[in-house]
């Protein structure tokens, strides 16, 4: 009976972390989609502007189209490297619903654009901004807290490629609400959003838990007991943790507060080259998620052109693509243990896939469909991987001793660096593709080509380490 009652307790205790990190999973699952879904009406709502509304009618529509995008992205990049290093020391639960109730703020701010009949540039680039610079504490904080609950799993590719998901579902879902509503007018495009996200972020205040700590639940013990050890060792580590927490209190301050800093965490290995892998991958992820509705609606499928709301709702088969991308690239990763090949391979195979959907994708409807999901599933792929499993195997490498205090610096210097790129293309698509969109896809190839240069080395390192690792 002795020896039953800490096993008892051990399996009791992995059954709360189980349904905990479930619990952890899907909030940030849903708040981080929240954010994705309410950046996504600026898209669906570009070919209306561009129509009818000043400031962004006439010869120079898409360039201050343009324009407006890189004032979000830029902003939201800028603003990356102050949220991840504030991310390390601020309460997560807090930093992410306040986030999450000023991007709705912003949002509705630009919906309310219509209602008021506001034409000044200004006020949509300070909304831009805003929005930007708020949003940008959004990305740390989710990657941090699914950090702190699952920075020691085995299957962390597979696990972050499916979690990853979240944003090309808040893409389907932006774009599904945003053209829903688009006939009463596009202010209703940003307001619907903007509720959703709002809402979400009162939920996250309520009821998110940032670290297992915060739920009495000690990871490390528990998995001592997964990996083989007795519940008699998890019950011992559980009680010499209490007894010697007074003792050590002083090294624990040394050890684990201390945030790492700035520069440091760009010369931990591979971050560098990852994070300038990124700028290219995002700069082409991006431009999608920008100018996707707008390259359909004009540009004819079987010689017929689509509706602004068909335009905005066929976007999204480029998003289901991501989503099977993404956990495709997970689960290859986790397999052969190398993320910098898969994430080579699916850029390689992304250049092809983009020029069969400019050369055949205005063929019929199926080859537009087929070809635009193909595209997504090769483009996201490796922007999924990076931003999640890579960046959580950089935060918590054995450089820094598995600091969990790196986590969002690091992954907030990965994708602040891709947001720079995210920002550019967008910006670039305004200008090139008054010259034709055949411009705009070799840009887009030149950039993938440019993101493989920058994981070359480290793909070779893999390949290199399993073959020494069969001998």
């Amino acid at each position: 009976m002795e020896a039953a009652a800490p096993a008892s307790h051990a399996a009791a205790a992995r059954g709360r972390l189980r349904s905990r990190q479930y619990a952890v999973l899907g909030l940030t699952f849903a708040a981080y989609a929240s954010f994705h879904a309410s950046r996504k009406p600026p898209s669906i709502v570009k070919a209306v502007l561009s129509a009818d509304w000043a400031p962004f009618s006439g010869p120079r529509g898409p360039h201050r189209l343009g324009e407006l995008d890189v004032a979000f992205l830029s902003a939201y990049a800028a603003a990356m490297f102050a949220a991840g290093h504030l991310a390390d020391r601020a309460d997560l639960r807090r930093l992410l619903a306040t986030a999450m109730l000023a991007s709705g703020a912003t949002s509705a701010a630009l919906g309310a654009a219509y209602f008021l009949g506001v034409h000044s540039l200004a006020f949509f680039l300070a909304a831009q901004v805003a929005s930007g610079v708020v949003q940008s504490a959004g990305w740390p904080c989710v990657v941090a807290v699914v950090g702190n609950w699952f920075g020691h799993a085995s299957s962390r590719g597979t696990i972050m490629g499916v979690w990853n998901s979240h944003t090309s579902v808040g893409n389907i879902a932006g774009s599904v609400l945003s053209a829903a509503v688009l006939e009463f007018g596009w202010g209703w495009s940003f307001l619907v959003p903007a509720f959703v996200i709002a809402a979400l972020g009162v939920v996250v205040l309520v009821f998110l838990i940032a670290h297992p700590m915060d739920a009495g639940l000690d990871i490390e013990a528990i998995e001592v007991e997964m990996n083989g050890g007795s519940g008699e060792e998890v019950e011992l580590l559980g009680e010499d943790k209490k007894e010697d927490e007074d003792v050590l209190e002083v090294e624990a301050v040394a050890e684990l507060p201390r945030a790492i800093g700035f520069l440091e965490a760009w010369r931990l290995p591979g971050v560098a080259p990852f994070a300038f892998c990124l700028f290219f991958s995002k700069l082409v992820a991006y431009t999608f998620l920008y100018w996707l509705p707008f390259y359909i609606r004009h540009n004819a499928v079987a010689g017929q052109f689509l509706s602004h709301k068909a335009s905005g709702i066929l976007s999204v088969v480029f998003d289901i693509g991501g989503v099977l991308g993404g956990i495709s690239a997970g689960l290859l990763s986790d397999k052969i243990g190398a993320r910098a090949v898969t994430s080579a391979l699916f850029l390689f195979l992304s250049i092809p896939a983009l020029i069969l959907y400019r050369t055949y994708g205005s063929i019929s409807m199926h080859h537009n469909i087929g070809l635009m999901f193909l595209a997504g599933y090769f483009v996201n792929g490796p922007y999924s991987l990076i931003t999640t499993a890579v960046a959580t195997d950089l935060g918590t490498q054995d450089a820094i001793k598995g600091n969990s205090r790196a986590l969002a610096t690091v992954s907030a210097i990965i994708d602040g660096t891709g947001s720079v790129g995210a920002a550019l293309g967008p910006l670039l698509t305004g200008y090139i593709s008054t010259r034709g969109w055949n411009s705009v896809f070799f840009m887009l190839i030149v950039s993938i080509s440019l993101a493989l240069v920058f994981l070359i080395r480290l793909a070779k390192d893999e390949i290199v380490s399993k073959i020494s690792a069969r001998h």
